[in-house]
């Protein structure tokens, strides 16, 4: 199964909940707007922020903001932030050796990587637009308590 980590799904819900604002939001706005704990929504907001996909303001008038327009920013690029390389197996990754014990006589690893090419491709084609589009839902509703806890656990972390 392939599964993005909770900070990155937690990522993509906040980007969507900022492409919604008017102005900046502070993280403990979003963490009141999404259900997410502020500890979790603090670090997110500085990982996007190191990514180039918000802008961070200082000040008693201060918070995060979208950097571009939110047609321009990808899920690809959320994801990423958050993630690091879009890679389906690790010897895609950057060219690392993998510890399968096959790395020697595989013949699939250029396969995997056109594989992973591929799914980052069109995960670059989905702009923050897109999934943040009120006719698709794209209003941020509270969390069940099942991903409140999982993101106070990952806020430990």
């Amino acid at each position: 199964m392939i599964r993005l980590t909770n900070l990155a799904d937690y990522a993509v819900i906040l980007m969507c909940e900022m492409s919604h604002a008017d102005g900046r939001l502070s993280a403990q706005g979003l963490a009141s707007s999404t259900g997410i704990p502020v500890p979790t929504v603090s670090k997110i907001l500085n990982l996007l922020s190191r990514a180039s996909l918000l802008q961070s303001h200082r000040g008693i008038k201060g918070g995060f903001a979208l950097a571009l327009p939110a047609e321009d920013i990808s899920v690809a690029e959320i994801i990423e932030a958050i993630d690091g390389p879009i890679a389906l197996t690790s010897c895609v990754d950057s060219g690392k050796s993998c510890d399968c014990g096959f790395d020697d006589v595989c013949s699939l690893r250029p396969r995997w990587q056109l594989i992973s090419g591929v799914v980052r491709g069109a995960l670059e084609k989905v702009s923050l637009k897109e999934i943040a589009e009120p006719a698709l839902g794209g209003r941020v509703m509270q969390p069940p308590k099942k991903m409140m806890a999982a993101a106070k656990n990952d806020a430990a972390n």
